[in-house]
């Protein structure tokens, strides 16, 4: 799986995480960490000292309501900043102004409980975490530094010591990096009620569709079984009775048992293509015997670890069944594997899902291949999917879905 953050490509790559450019990236964010720390610093001390001073001319207001303003600028930095560590955008939560000019835009931001959570984010940057960036990069390239400079035949144990936190830096920075980049996100990353009436729209529309789809889904499948079946085999009680009224021997006598056998091999493939619709084994069972069973069905070996503390919601539960179910037949069809795994865990209000196979790899997400739709599934329930597939296999769908019980 390709890694998004500092994070993850430290923890599935220790050692060619070293080569990449993660350490590096690290590095910078860190970095600019310090100037962007240090300057909020200097402007915050000259507004507030500012703001104070006029008070007592009643003009002293208009600095510090700039010092509010001046902290939307610098979440702005940060989030852009946090591309460095974190591939994963963050949006930005502010509302277009309610009118035109300045004066207009000062009042909504400072209506804006976001604003207000960035000033937060900025006083914090300011009194602590320029000052651990700084620490950390010290710590990681100074001392080392400092040993090499002084040493001498006496003071080689901390030369060694100096080699071996020269060596460490890239943990060293990238940790720190990741920690600091998942607190910047926590304070910046907007707020469900800030999203917007239109995108909160676009969910619930999203969700209105499964659920439209998952409850068409059950009337197709009630019709084709309380409908098409029943008069096909109605249709084969006709057929056995025209049989009775045929002279054995005849020319026609042949005609009824070709259209029996027919019959039955419609019916069988009415049923299976009904018990595709809504497999009664997930409907009385749950998502874990429905994935056994189909995978003890499936042309290729499957080997099935689900392990879940209850059954899922109804909607989430079908429409994982249905994302396992296409993948899996995505792997017959196009990856030329020979196995195939279902791993899926219950953690922290999370349903994460791996799907993996030793096919030939080389899918492409961007290229509107079947792994599109998949992944719409999974947002439409607001989660997300990765995907790694290169070229040469294996091929890994990892899924994770925010899951709660009742």
């Amino acid at each position: 799986m390709r890694p998004t953050t500092a994070w993850q490509a430290m923890a599935q790559r220790p050692l060619s995480f070293l080569t990449s450019s993660w350490p590096w990236r690290s590095l910078a964010y860190l970095t600019g960490g310090v100037v962007v720390g240090a300057a909020a610093v200097l402007v915050f001390a000259l507004g507030l000292a500012a703001g104070v001073a006029l008070l007592i001319v009643l003009i002293g207001v208009a600095p510090l309501v700039g010092l509010v303003l001046a902290s939307t600028v610098v979440a702005t930095v940060e989030r852009r900043r946090l591309r460095l560590v974190d591939l994963d955008r963050l949006p930005d939560p502010h509302r277009a102004p309610d009118g035109p000019g300045l004066r207009a835009w000062a009042a909504t931001r400072l209506r804006e409980r976001t604003t207000w959570r960035e000033l937060m984010f900025t006083l914090l940057s300011a009194a602590a975490l320029w000052w651990l960036d700084l620490l950390v990069l010290g710590f990681s390239f100074g001392v080392p530094a400092v040993t090499f400079a002084s040493i001498d035949g006496k003071a080689w144990p901390w030369a060694v010591f100096g080699a071996i936190v020269l060596l460490a830096s890239p943990y060293t920075v990238t940790s720190w990096a990741g920690a600091r980049a998942a607190m910047a996100r926590t304070f910046l990353a907007p707020r469900d009620r800030e999203l917007g009436e239109e995108l909160r729209e676009v969910r619930a529309s999203q969700s209105r569709l499964l659920d439209s789809f998952d409850a068409e889904r059950v009337r197709i499948e009630r019709d084709l079984h309380d409908g098409a079946q029943q008069r096909l085999v109605s249709l084969g009680m006709t057929l056995g009775l025209m049989r009775l009224e045929v002279a054995e021997g005849s020319p026609q006598a042949e005609l009824p048992t070709q259209a029996e056998k027919q019959l039955s091999s419609a019916h069988q493939e009415l049923r299976a293509l009904s018990r595709g619709l809504n497999p009664p084994v997930l409907a009385d069972h749950g998502l874990v015997a429905a994935i056994e069973d189909y995978a003890g069905r499936f042309p290729i070996p499957v080997t099935v670890d689900l392990r879940l503390p209850e059954r899922l919601p109804r909607k989430i539960e079908s429409t994982m069944y249905y994302l396992i179910n296409e993948a899996m037949t995505n792997i017959a069809k196009h990856s030329g594997a020979t196995s195939a795994q279902v791993h899926g865990r219950y953690h922290s209000d999370l349903l994460i899902l791996d799907i993996t196979d030793d096919g030939h790899g080389g899918v492409e997400p961007e290229a509107g291949s079947g792994v599109t739709g998949l992944a719409d599934r999974v947002t439409a329930l607001d989660g997300r999917m990765r995907v790694s597939s290169p070229v040469g296999g294996p091929t890994l769908l990892h899924v994770e879905v925010p899951c709660r019980f009742a």
